[in-house]
């Protein structure tokens, strides 16, 4: 089979006009006409579909990920040098039976990639974060800083980002939870969202972002495009950029921040903070922008607090009391996503920031989930409220007082 694809590859690569760029349809044309060219007894109607897309994909797409990248029900895709492939589908990871023929064609991958994203790799420059077209997340470590083989990691998204209605079927929240959590962003409140990687932190933001007001401006701030706003009509959406060999300067987060400040945006949003951008955010949080919304990778509400203070540490050398000054009247709520045993993603916990005491952050417990049990495999469990939240003068001004439990 493999014999027979290359065979039909070759011939394509010999009919191709490399003066210009061939659309699909023509590529389909060139194909179809090798496939008739090298048909024979031995090449079945099977074999021939399968060189067929094989070629394609080959050519046009990304070779032999390509089929992984457009199953809906794959989630992750992890490329351990050409011969290691794997894939995770339904929270489980699989090995994928396919592999690179070369070294060389998984090059021509990853430049392909980044070319399409509109960044580089190289020698030089060895480390890259980007995105495929349809917005999933890419990230690359070319060989020898991967001793094994170059590595590539494709975080995807689904075409139709969830909702707040989604996470509430597959039980991430109760329904009294995301009515309060909306309440809460109409009203203006700043909200961070922490959990460890693939809690769905991304997912969960979109999701609270589809309660901010269509009237509203929205400055979207990220490494790389992975927010899906709808229904914001007023939307600027900012990406990062790396500084190449061609002199093309760097444009960081921090400056991102910044210069969304002149934007007059009602609401700023940075898709993850991990380092000295924190200070500018809260920074952000403090001078009139309510109802921003970031997040950050931590265990624990308490451990988010600890690594903000060090990512602010990053960009400015202030003193620790100050630094957590500016967590406490720049933050409001702090949620919290986990992603347990039986592989299930959920809010944890919803805390609120209720200012200082002895030197720390005072937090308010308002919602925390408590396992009961196990059923067929699932976890079985229930969010329960702890105390009501202390500083309501933002949802009495936006009118919500008496209307939440």
């Amino acid at each position: 089979m493999q014999g027979y694809t290359q065979t039909v590859q070759r011939s394509v690569l010999e009919r191709m006009d490399v003066s210009r760029e061939l659309t699909d349809g023509e590529l389909w044309e060139l194909i179809d006409e090798a496939i008739t060219e090298h048909a024979s007894p031995a090449a079945s109607l099977h074999m021939r579909e399968t060189a067929r897309q094989q070629v394609f994909h080959a050519l046009r797409g990304l070779d032999v990920l390509q089929e992984l990248v457009e199953d809906p029900q794959i989630t992750e895709i992890m490329v351990n040098g050409c011969d290691h492939i794997f894939y995770e589908k339904a929270g489980r990871i699989y090995r994928w039976e396919k592999q690179f023929p070369s070294k060389d064609k998984l090059e021509d991958v990853i430049q392909s990639i980044v070319a399409a994203g509109n960044r580089m790799v190289n020698e030089s420059m060895p480390i890259v974060d980007t995105r495929l077209r349809d917005g999933s997340r890419v990230n690359i470590v070319l060989e020898p800083i991967a001793i094994d083989g170059s590595v590539i990691t494709i975080r995807k998204f689904p075409a139709q980002p969830m909702q707040m209605e989604d996470l509430l079927r597959i039980r991430s929240l109760s329904g009294q939870m995301a009515e309060w959590l909306r309440a809460l962003v109409i009203s203006g409140y700043n909200v961070f969202v922490s959990g460890g990687t693939g809690s769905g932190k991304t997912t969960f933001l979109n999701a609270l972002s589809g309660y901010i007001p269509s009237d509203e401006r929205v400055v979207t701030i990220e490494d790389s495009a992975e927010l899906q706003l709808r229904g914001i009509a007023n939307l600027v959406r900012l990406e990062t950029r790396v500084s190449n060999l061609e002199s093309v300067a760097e444009i960081s987060i921090r400056q991102l921040i910044r210069t969304a400040l002149r934007m007059r945006p009602d609401r700023i949003i940075v898709g993850e903070c991990r380092g000295a951008e924190a200070l500018d955010m809260l920074q952000a949080m403090n001078t009139g922008h309510d109802g921003s919304l970031s997040t950050g990778h931590a265990n624990s509400c308490q451990d988010m607090l600890r690594r903000l203070e060090t990512m602010v540490l990053m960009g400015m050398e202030l003193p620790v009391s100050a630094i957590r000054a500016q967590i406490a009247s720049g933050i409001d709520i702090l949620v919290h996503l986990g992603r347990l045993r039986d592989r299930t993603r959920k809010v944890l916990d919803i805390m609120e920031l209720d200012g200082m005491e002895d030197g720390e952050i005072r937090l308010n417990p308002l919602y925390h989930f408590e396992e009961t049990g196990e059923c067929e495999g699932r976890i079985v469990g229930e969010w329960r409220q702890q105390h009501p939240l202390l500083h309501t003068d933002k949802l009495i001004a936006a009118g919500w007082e008496g209307q939440l439990a």
